[in-house]
């Protein structure tokens, strides 16, 4: 880092899974100081609603004690519009962006929830209270804008469109960086012939991830009698699909793994021994979770739709319904010709930290001289 790197105030209310990986590489790899002030990943709901005052507090109380920054980064899980109003009040102006990891409008529920739209609403009001906005996709970006455009139409009596407009304006999509040095460095298992392929699950273990889909095709594919291992890992939460006790028992003689890896090198470890990387999410705003399998070497089986269309070619990604079908034929060819190294590395590079880190430091660097912190 240079001697006289801008200083980038880091708020982060859902600290955990991407967002702490997120945030973990982009200390590492960008030319910039950071100050981080993050708060445990739980209580999402109340994290929306009650972080933006709770941060603002902290930074009123730095900014007396001398701190001085050159900006902020957010998530979308604080009130921008809170947070900013708040600050102002006391004479703090700093460039604000936010990072779009997700958005509610897209976000699928587990059940209908009539309150949902505040959540919505807070990822509007924040969109357009930022100075700069950038989405870890096309697929979240456009999204978006059209949950705006549905969201205005009911303000029949207010003329509101031209602020999708607005929001379009002043964002880009910036692809999330990947730190894959560990799972370049773990060792590749031997090859031995007729190896039996291993399939790998490694998202969170919840509803929109639909596990149900992947498993029931395994447990068809194990009564058909079709060879395969199973890998499964990713976080889980107290309350998680009864899919995953099911599988537990139905798969037990094929498990090679099931939960959490304790240790990112444990996590790589794993991903080198699986032969495919499968997702059948019914919303996923990236995908880092795929390209981490690929990058160690999973031939990767994905759906034709959300963020997938942006990051694989055709050849890797199935139809509406089509699944099964397609990993039984993943299964039924030499596994030798799933993926090679050179395919591997062509695939994810662009996606790596040293790749993307000069653009979030010009995006975040972006206002930074007019910036006004009195």
């Amino acid at each position: 880092m240079s001697g006289n790197a801008p200083h980038i105030l880091l708020l982060e209310p859902y600290y955990g899974g991407s967002h702490k990986a997120f945030l973990t590489g982009l200390q590492h790899y960008v030319d910039c100081k950071f100050k981080l002030m993050a708060l445990p990943a739980r209580k999402w709901k109340m994290r929306m609603q009650l972080a933006a005052p709770w941060f603002a507090e902290q930074i009123i109380s730095l900014v007396a004690k001398g701190d001085r920054f050159d900006a902020i980064l957010t998530s979308t899980f604080i009130d921008v519009a809170v947070l900013r109003s708040l600050l102002e009040c006391r004479g703090i102006r700093l460039p604000l962006a936010v990072y779009f990891h997700e958005n509610q409008f897209s976000y699928p529920g587990q059940v209908p929830d009539p309150a949902a739209f505040q959540f919505s609403s807070i990822n509007f009001t924040s969109a357009l209270c930022a100075d700069r906005i950038a989405f870890n996709s096309k697929y979240n970006l456009e999204s978006f804008l059209a949950g705006i455009r549905g969201y205005l139409k009911k303000a029949t009596d207010m003329e509101l469109r031209y602020l999708e407009g607005r929001i379009r304006d002043k964002s880009v999509v910036l692809y999330p960086g990947l730190d894959f040095r560990l799972i370049d460095a773990a060792a590749v298992p031997g090859k031995r012939k007729k190896r039996i392929p291993v399939i790998v699950w490694n998202h969170r273990w919840e509803h929109d991830k639909n596990p149900e889909t992947f498993f029931h095709a395994l447990f068809e594919l194990a009564e058909e009698d079709y060879d395969f291992r199973v890998i499964v890992l990713g976080q889980q939460f107290r309350y998680q699909p009864e899919i995953f006790s099911l599988a537990k028992q139905k798969l037990a003689d094929r498990l090679d793994h099931f939960g959490f890896a304790d240790n990112e090198k444990k996590y790589a470890s794993l991903l080198r021994r699986g032969d495919i990387i499968v997702s059948t999410a019914r919303h996923e705003f990236f995908g880092m979770a795929v390209l981490e399998g690929v990058r160690a070497g999973c031939r990767p089986l994905v759906p034709d739709r959300l963020s997938y269309t942006e990051l694989f070619a055709g050849k890797y990604r199935y139809p509406e319904n089509g699944f099964k079908k397609h990993l039984q034929k993943l299964l039924s060819r030499d596994r030798d010709d799933f993926l090679s190294a050179a395919e591997a590395v062509q695939i994810t590079e662009p996606y790596s930290w040293p790749m993307v880190a000069d653009r979030y430091r010009n995006w975040l660097l972006a206002g930074v001289n007019n910036q006004v912190n009195t």
